[in-house]
């Protein structure tokens, strides 16, 4: 046994007794960071493919990453990501390199195994083929049953995301290939979407259920999840070993706040630093004692109209583009958006870049025409139910209720149904028409028309809508090199789902505001996702 001698044993006593003061000195002094938001999740999950919605782009990206990125505080364009570079094989091949280093919140390092579970049968596409030939039903209930099984509303979202891709393959440690099964010009706009979050292989197959793992998912961003109560809030802290450099802020906290009142007055006060989701006519109270701001402006998403063509009164397409004729739409924008966003020329984005249609306006704006559809679609006036959340939206609530009137000067009869969640909104039947918004994740027209009005869309994953051509032409604008013809596609597209057989109407284009004290050094990204890395903070 060995002997401690008298001047070790001082030594170490003297270090233990300056412990405490070199444990002050060395403290975090980073802050803790409040966001009020509307809402965290839709689904109580956090999972990337069933959290598909505009709440949960807010804070994915700060606990879970991509292979390729978006350029936050530019205008979103693609950047290295957990991948530093990629390279095409062929029409339907994608090599990605993997950055090297980049830690898992439990340490792990992350290599291309984990990249090939991530889009595996096991945690993304189940049983499912690429390509399906038939639609794949979503529900929108989510699976609270204790098991590794993946719930069946994931597939479908899988698909929808990647509805071609037959594997992902490892080169090495540190480089996969995505492998389609057929041509697809958008593979690499695909790799930066939402649900393509790379997750820890280890970590999943860990963990007691799939549905625990959703609730704490481990991932590579500068924040990793402490604790997530559904309905209250998300609690994430520093991951301190972060790749893109140490994390600005100790503690960052959302939680859900869906009064607007509530939000500002918490804001004012201090509770809260961040305030998101503010509406125009909030602006100047927040802002008049000169000691906050409110940033943003118009993004990637559009605000629509969902019909259901399967609601009787809506089986005639004459009817539902007579409701479309009757919205002032630049008159919702006036009277609530203080002139902070516009009409959109559709469902597109100037960013679609040669595939964006020029020319293509929404359906106009005339009271008459309305009426005269209405005469000859044989309506009487029957009841149309139109179901709504309480401002999910920025400016859902008086815009419901503007489209609302607008449909009565014309002889529409509403009826506006309040909805505690979007499991309501989508319940059968008489599901009628209902608020919606459509986001472009990259640039191109497959991640937004296709993406949710196509045969693998949302929209008719949950039964709202089909159309044969729609079908066809969603093909050619997934599979086709030729971009003159997916051009010439994508502009059908638009006639079909605006005018000849409407499924949804545009409103306008979606924008966001946040506000925060004029001390704290931060920039709005042009998206729903909120920065909150070195590189955005004190900069």
């Amino acid at each position: 046994m060995a002997t401690i001698r008298r001047r070790s044993l001082l030594a170490a006593t003297a270090a233990t007794a300056v412990l405490p003061r070199f444990a002050i000195a060395q403290a975090d002094q980073r802050p803790n960071v409040t966001v009020a938001v509307q809402k965290v999740s839709n689904s109580n999950t956090l999972d990337g493919l069933r959290e598909q919605s505009n709440v949960g782009t807010r804070m994915m990206p700060m606990y879970c990453e991509r292979l390729v990125a978006l350029n936050w505080q530019g205008q979103l364009e693609s950047v290295p990501g957990l991948a530093t570079e990629w390279k095409r094989i062929d029409d339907k091949t994608v090599e990605f390199s993997l950055r090297r280093g980049v830690k898992f919140h439990n340490g792990d390092e992350m290599t291309a195994e984990d990249v090939v579970f991530s889009f595996s049968p096991e945690h993304m596409f189940g049983n499912t083929r690429p390509k399906e030939s038939k639609t794949l039903e979503l529900t929108n209930i989510v699976n609270t049953v204790r098991s590794k099984q993946l719930p069946p509303e994931v597939p479908p979202v899988g698909r929808r995301l990647w509805p071609a891709l037959d594997r992902v393959e490892a080169v090495d440690k540190y480089a996969v290939r995505f492998v389609n099964a057929t041509p697809d010009v958008t593979l690499e706009g695909r790799a930066s979407q939402r649900g393509s979050e790379i997750v820890n292989q280890r970590a999943y197959n860990a963990a007691a259920s799939w549905l625990d793992f959703s609730r704490a998912p481990i991932g590579t961003g500068p924040y990793k999840i402490r604790e997530y109560r559904p309905d209250d809030q998300l609690i994430m802290d520093a991951h301190d070993e972060y790749w893109g450099g140490r994390p600005p802020i100790k503690t960052l906290r959302l939680v859900e706040v869906p009064e607007i009142a509530s939000r500002v007055n918490g804001l004012l006060t201090g509770e809260f630093q961040f305030a998101s989701d503010m509406p125009p006519d909030q602006i100047g109270k927040i802002e008049q004692s000169g000691k906050f701001e409110v940033l943003g402006g118009t993004i990637p998403n559009i605000r629509i109209i969902a019909l259901d063509e399967h609601f009787p009164v809506l089986r005639d397409p004459r009817m539902r583009l007579a409701m479309a004729h009757a919205i002032d739409r630049q008159a919702i924008i006036d009277s609530l958006w203080a002139g902070r966003t516009r009409v959109p020329a559709g469902l597109q984005f100037e960013f679609y870049d040669d595939m964006f249609v020029k020319g293509w306006s929404v359906p106009e704006y005339d009271p008459k025409k309305a009426q005269q559809l209405l005469k000859d679609a044989g309506y009487k006036g029957e009841v149309i139910p139109y179901r709504m959340l309480n401002n999910y939206y920025t400016n859902q609530v008086p815009s419901v209720q503007i489209v609302a009137e607008m449909w009565k000067a014309v002889g529409i009869n509403t009826e506006i149904a309040m909805k505690e969640n979007w499991t309501q909104v989508q319940d059968r039947p008489n599901r009628g028409v209902h608020d919606w918004s459509c986001s472009a994740a990259y640039n191109d027209p497959v991640s937004s028309i296709v993406s949710q009005f196509g045969p693998n869309g949302e929209d008719q994953q949950t039964g709202e809508w089909s159309n044969a051509e729609m079908a066809t032409l969603s093909d050619v604008l997934l599979s086709s090199t030729d971009r003159q013809k997916r051009h010439d596609a994508f502009a059908r597209m638009l006639a079909i789902c605006e005018r000849e057989d409407p499924t949804y109407i545009v409103l306008h284009q979606n924008a966001t505001f946040t506000a925060k004290p004029k001390s704290i050094r931060w920039k709005p990204a042009p998206s729903f996702a909120m920065d909150f890395r070195a590189q955005n903070w004190g900069a």
